[in-house]
């Protein structure tokens, strides 16, 4: 995810109250005591979270000399640059080489030009305004900017009951939409989109905020392209939630259930590439068809196509690694 800075220096509060309200992850400030009065924030200060000088550090790039300073500073900490006549050939040259490079933008404009530098962008970005709607874009920008996922249709080639075992409902902090969902799968390499509890039925009032994604030894797709067992996830996490045409977003969790249920496997193709995973056994429980209609695991067929997602498999603590790894 990248990070989103605000500088209050000097001091203004009602700068300080919009930039934590629109949820920016650190403010730059004097003195992070004032910070720490309005909320719960990171505050880079000489008495705050992270200091200047050791955590963070402050360059301006005016030559290849200054550049280089901010590639060696960037193997310590966080590096906020400068480019006084916003280049963007230096930008670009410490995006190449280092994931820690803030640049410090004055508009939403400039933001999105340094958070899209070389493609991958900066590590984030430190907003200096004087106006708080600067911040409010800024931070609708940033919130915008999900990568996509390469969404594929897999054909359903196996429908069975496999008994009893422990399944995770999990309750994100966001109410979502029809036609999203999580990406899970029993292997790290190939995913199934499972869609929210968003729809009405007979039974049980629809819980839009929710995703009953699997059994406990599931794989799900992270926001930073990390993978995460559904049993490891717990308050605070973030998941990736994707649209149906690839568009993600970010959701955190705010409650696990893991509850004793029966269960259902489903496997599919697309090509070479074969997918599966174990679902809840209840018409609850949704994949999520090419167009973005939810189909119920109880309806569904041997032949139907579902949304899913192919990876590099191969993981050690959910980060991708170029070795042989067989997965079944």
């Amino acid at each position: 995810m990248k990070q989103f800075w605000v500088d209050i220096r000097p001091w203004r509060k009602d700068l300080a109250t919009t930039a934590i309200e629109s949820g920016a992850d650190a403010l730059v400030v004097d003195d992070a005591e004032r910070a720490r009065e309005l909320g719960r924030v990171t505050a880079i200060a000489e008495n705050g979270d992270l200091i200047p000088g050791k955590d963070v550090f402050e360059v301006d790039i005016v030559d290849k000399e200054t550049e280089e300073e901010a590639l060696q500073l960037s193997r310590t900490g966080y590096v906020i640059v400068r480019t006084g006549d916003w280049t963007i050939i230096p930008l670009e040259n410490l995006v190449a080489q280092s994931d820690r490079i803030i640049a410090t933008v004055t508009n939403a404009d400039e933001a999105a030009v340094a958070l899209n530098a070389l493609e991958r962008g900066t590590a984030g970005i430190l907003l200096a305004t004087d106006d708080p709607a600067d911040i409010r874009q800024v931070a609708d920008l940033i919130a915008g900017l999900g990568t996509e996922v390469t969404l594929i249709p897999f054909e359903v080639t196996r429908i069975v009951p496999v008994g009893m075992g422990d399944r995770v409902c999990v309750d994100t902090c966001s109410l979502l939409a029809d036609g999203e969902g999580m990406l899970v799968g029993n292997t790290s390499s190939a995913f199934l989109m499972v869609h929210p509890e968003t729809l009405e039925n007979p039974y049980v009032a629809p819980r839009p905020f929710r995703v009953n994604a699997g059994a406990v030894h599931a794989y799900t797709l992270l926001p930073d392209g990390k993978t995460a067992y559904l049993t490891d996830l717990a308050a605070g996490d973030k998941v990736l939630i994707a649209g149906h045409t690839g568009t993600t977003h970010d959701a955190v969790v705010g409650r696990v259930k893991i509850e004793r249920r029966p269960l259902l496997l489903v496997e599919a193709e697309a090509g070479d590439a074969k997918v599966s995973l174990v679902l809840q056994n209840a018409e609850t429980i949704r994949l999520v068809a090419e167009d973005g209609g939810a189909i119920s695991v109880a309806r569904l067929a041997v032949g139907d196509r579902v949304l899913g997602s192919v990876a590099e498999g191969g993981r050690h603590f959910g980060i991708a690694v170029a070795e042989t790894i067989l997965e079944k």
